[in-house]
């Protein structure tokens, strides 16, 4: 190994450069070192974009749930052809659509459930083809780190069944149903199926 001593002047390949030491040329390679290392430490923050918003949520006395804040998807690096996704706060959602038979294995507030309330958004106003929305739920749930195995059953789920919930939400939406809150329920033992008969809590 290379014996570097207060005296050294430059590093070798993959040493440290010194510091402190007399040399302008060791300075000078520690300062591009430095820079160097912020660049790098730049495009991995671009690369690594943090859904935005922490989920607050409100529930009625079934597990329907509601944004108390809003919360925001945006695309990484690569992944410019997908808008990022904005819902608002009061935006009404079962989190993950998974049936309960399941739930021992994929419970609906899993740590997917940032990225299933996201997907629910876009299911809900269908602003965007259902395979584009199935497809930002998949990246979603990437940007949390879960599982590979985890994210393709949920995702293959969506493509697989995802139609009947699409084309269920397209008949809600054209009855009148309302999905955005303009005001909260103060009694926790209000139901969702009585909340939204009442026209004037919605926007």
């Amino acid at each position: 190994m290379r014996k570097i001593s207060r005296r050294t002047t430059d590093a070798a390949p993959g040493e440290l450069p010194v510091v402190g030491g007399k040399s302008d040329k060791a300075k000078t390679g520690g300062r591009a070192a430095t820079a160097e290392a912020e660049k790098w430490m730049e495009s991995w923050r671009s690369d690594k974009r943090a859904p935005v918003g922490a989920l607050y949520l409100g529930r009625f006395a079934d597990p329907m749930y509601f944004l108390t804040k809003p919360i925001t998807w945006k695309p990484n690096q690569g992944q410019e052809r997908y808008q990022e996704v904005s819902v608002p706060a009061g935006f009404v959602t079962d989190l993950a659509s998974i049936p309960r038979v399941f739930w021992t294995l994929l419970r609906p507030d899993g740590k997917y459930a940032y990225s299933a309330i996201v997907h629910d958004y876009l299911y809900w106003f269908q602003t965007r083809p259902r395979e584009e929305s199935d497809t930002i739920l998949k990246l979603g749930m990437q940007d949390f780190s879960i599982d590979a195995v985890t994210i393709t059953a949920i995702y293959d789920a969506v493509r697989l069944g995802g139609r009947a919930s699409w084309s269920g939400n397209e008949r809600l939406r054209n009855a009148g149903e309302k999905r955005i809150l303009k005001r909260f329920p103060d009694d926790p033992r209000t139901t969702w199926a009585e909340w939204k008969k009442l026209p004037d809590n919605f926007e």
